[in-house]
């Protein structure tokens, strides 16, 4: 079975091949070294496997079928707007890859699909993982865990109990999962049969037919082409070699195979080698501490995570990035360790003289070295890169007049987490009185004084003003990276590190005054809004961009006009003129998009919905044209809007506290679930009037033709009210098909005196009458007659 909305080579979805119904990886384990001038990273990865409940065996012999006929020429693939010249690069990549020995398999052996493309495979292969020394002995106490591990199947036996240790013992979990991905192969056929085409990595075990057979561990010996679309090899501001990865619309495929998904959401670990000259930043719950690569010129930097996400927020950036030193500028020392409120900023004035790169380095190295030692500017090799934790910034805001929430209501009121376990920071007392996290701010040497004077100086304000308005910070540290110029968007936020756009940067014009520091903090309070709703919480159907974006279009208002410390009209006044301009910018996106690319659910009722093996389409998502939208913002910002106009902004708040307290760590969908819908038609029906328009749309929208009886009987009552003629066949439908629940439905078409609603009573009436109830008969009768 193929899935809903099978990508056509002549259209713009994006396939999500990945069989999560049959097969889940629940933690990462990657190896990579970063070769900037060859414009490659190579390595591995390790995969840990979690079968899931089986799929019906001719279900999965026709999805292998599926993927036999998703194969990709050339030719199609530079009708995905492919520019003619890189056709020799692109050709390249999009070859039929497959192993020798995937001949040898046939379309019964069961097939793990993962989302991959721009990779070059080299080898596939089962991992042994009881054959580590006192591996076992790592594994919690458990006489029933060494009798299973001794059974039949000790990989399964082992994974499972590796799998289910608690979160408060992840230490050990981490360490173990390390000690596996370093083990050897299986012996006797380790090697493992695989297939890459465009789309996807394809890995089988001959003779091994079902999940519960496969392997649970897993290696892939790979590395990437200049042309993969994840990652932006490219130049910094200071003309210096840099990678990084470029998020959307394909997301991480072309760095990793792995399973895209959102439902999929997993750990990981990494270890990434890098020129010792270099910075590697990452998705990591801590500040990796570079570590000597033997005999040769790279560091080691290894990042984790611990909460479960999708591996679309795996975020990567090598590059010769600065530090931000807290400490300002000689032309401005008296400002020093002091944030100022945002209006009155004053940007200090470069020394006459100063500004080729090397004094610009000399005098931030002399300047930073006065009060904080365990500042390196430059990370490179030897003892000044081994700082600890301290390094970060921890801005005081004691001295400051932002308020501060009192939540001890809400971490006392009883409610637990939801979620998977994991350690979560929403059940830890510290984290709950954490206005201002962790954080540090890195770029290019020749913009260090602008990130400073505008991203550094901002950021510790902005981050208790989010604290304030949503309480815990989901994740407990943030880098902020000033990327190369070449970057499509303003910024974008990946669990424990933001990526801005050198154009949010201070101008420096002296006539700017402190307006010029608006775009650079609204636009931080935006990506730090996605720690709530983007990342923590995340919409399970990436169409459903909208979740994300409205939300943290939203709340970049509140958070920025909190940082500010605006009075009641000062803020009023700041949150109409943002609407006045983004509703500008909508009503001229709606004239000149296509209506198609203007839908916030573009797949309608069936949003969320995937095939029987987990596989789907992400409708529009490699159409160029969507990547420059804002609809998905701003039409979900004016809807966020509007509610917390019809409730109160406090209690719109309110409600927002207690809707990342309950589904943190969800991911979640904006389908209304059928008893939502009963009370929205029937608070609808206590309108007096209700347009055409209005009522066209209810009935596209929420397909109220396909939903439940007790749905449909309301809609009913809604087409009769308003004497809607389009929906007077839904109401005959109704009342044949549904004669238990109809009765009184033929009183509301008598009453209101309508010829049309009349004559359509008496002829259902007519029609079904014979097989009809008797008593319900009787009623209707004395209705009609």
């Amino acid at each position: 079975m193929e899935p809903p909305g099978s990508p056509d080579p002549d259209k713009d979805d994006l396939p999500l091949w990945a069989n999560t119904n049959h097969m889940l990886v629940k933690h990462y384990v990657l190896d990579l070294t970063v070769h900037l001038h060859s414009r490659l990273i190579n390595g591995s990865i390790v995969l840990f496997l979690e079968p899931q409940p089986e799929a019906d065996e001719a279900e999965r012999r026709q999805d292998g079928a599926t993927f036999q006929k998703a194969d990709t020429t050339k030719e199609t693939w530079l009708e995905f707007g492919a520019k003619e010249e890189d056709k020799e690069k692109i050709c390249d990549s999009v070859d039929v890859q497959s192993s020798h020995l995937w001949e040898t398999t046939s379309s019964s052996d069961f097939t793990l699909v993962l989302d991959c493309c721009d990779l070059d495979v080299s080898k596939v292969e089962e991992v042994d993982i009881t054959s580590i020394p006192g591996i076992m002995d790592l594994l919690p106490e458990s006489a029933s865990v060494r009798s299973d591990i001794l059974s039949g199947n000790p990989q399964s036996a082992f994974m499972e109990n590796l799998l289910s240790m608690p979160s408060s013992q992840w230490q050990t979990k981490h360490r173990i999962f390390s000690l596996c991905s370093r083990a050897p192969c299986a012996e006797n056929g380790g090697s493992m049969p695989f297939r890459r085409d465009l789309w996807s990595l394809q890995v089988r075990k001959r003779r091994v037919t079902s999940a519960q057979q496969f392997p649970r561990v897993i290696r892939i010996h790979y590395q990437t082409k200049a042309c993969g679309r994840s990652l932006r090899w490219t130049k910094d501001q200071d003309n210096r070699l840099c990678v990084y990865t470029a998020g959307s619309p394909i997301n991480n495929r072309a760095l990793f195979p792995c399973q895209e998904p959102p439902v999929a959401m997993s750990t990981w670990q990494a270890a990434v080698r890098a020129p010792s000259e270099c910075v590697v930043l990452m998705s990591g719950e801590e500040q990796a501490v570079p570590t000597k690569d033997g005999d040769t010129h790279f560091l080691v930097w290894n990042y984790y995570v611990t909460m479960p996400m999708p591996a679309s927020t795996f975020t990567l950036a090598v590059g010769h990035w600065h530090r931000v030193p807290t400490e300002t500028f000689p032309a401005s020392e008296t400002e020093v360790g002091k944030i100022l409120d945002c209006r009155n900023m004053a940007k200090p004035r470069p020394e006459r003289g100063e500004s080729s790169e090397s004094r610009l380095v000399s005098r931030l190295g002399k300047s930073s070295h006065k009060t904080v030692k365990d500042f390196p500017l430059q990370t490179g090799s030897g003892e000044e890169n081994t700082h600890s934790s301290s390094a970060f910034c921890h801005s005081s805001l004691e001295d400051e007049e932002l308020s501060v929430t009192d939540y001890s209501a809400m971490l006392n009121d009883g409610t637990s987490c939801s979620h998977s376990d994991y350690p979560c920071r929403f059940t830890e007392l510290t984290a709950w009185s954490q206005r201002v996290i962790p954080h540090r701010v890195f770029s290019p040497v020749c913009l260090l004084q602008k990130a400073q004077m505008s991203v550094l100086k901002l950021l510790p304000r902005c981050l208790a003003a989010a604290h304030a308005v949503l309480g815990v910070h989901p994740f407990p540290r943030l880098d902020v990276l000033i990327v190369p110029a070449g970057f499509s968007s303003l910024g974008m936020a990946s669990p424990h590190i933001v990526f801005l756009s050198q154009s949010v940067l201070d101008t420096g014009s002296p006539a700017s005054g402190g307006g010029s520091l608006s775009l650079c903090g609204s636009r931080i309070c935006h990506e730090i809004a996605h720690s709530w709703f983007g990342l923590v919480i995340g919409a399970r159907d990436w169409t459903e961009e909208w979740i994300s974006e409205g939300f943290a279009t939203c709340l970049e208002d509140t958070i920025w006009a909190q940082a500010q410390q605006l009075s009641s009209q000062e803020r009023s006044e700041q949150f109409d003129l943002k609407a006045l301009l983004r509703w500008r910018r909508l009503s001229d996106e709606m004239q000149n998009s296509k209506e198609e690319l203007q839908i916030l659910r573009p797949n309608m009722e069936k949003t969320g919905q995937v095939s029987e093996s987990g596989s789907s389409t992400v409708k529009h998502a490699l159409n160029p044209e969507k990547t420059f939208m804002q609809v998905h913002y701003l039409k979900g910002y004016f809807l966020l809007r509007f509610l917390a106009s019809e409730v109160g902004e406090e209690e719109f708040i309110n409600f927002l506290r207690m809707f990342v307290r309950k589904y943190h760590g969800h991911l979640i969908l904006s389908q209304l679930t059928a008893e939502q819908l009963v009370l929205l038609l029937e608070l609808l029906l206590e309108e007096p009037q209700q347009s055409v328009a209005s009522m066209h749309a209810l009935h596209k929208i929420y397909n109220l033709h396909g939903q439940d009886a007790e749905v449909r009987h309301r809609w009913c009552e809604l087409v009769v009210k308003h004497a809607f003629t389009q929906g007077y066949a839904d109401v005959e439908r109704f009342l044949v098909h549904n004669q238990a629940m109809g009765v009184y439905l033929y009183g509301e078409l008598m009453l209101q005196e309508d010829p049309d609603q009349q004559a359509l009573a008496r002829r259902c009436l007519s029609a079904v009458e014979e097989e009809m109830d008797p008593s319900a008969r009787r009623v209707v009768e004395e209705m009609i007659l």
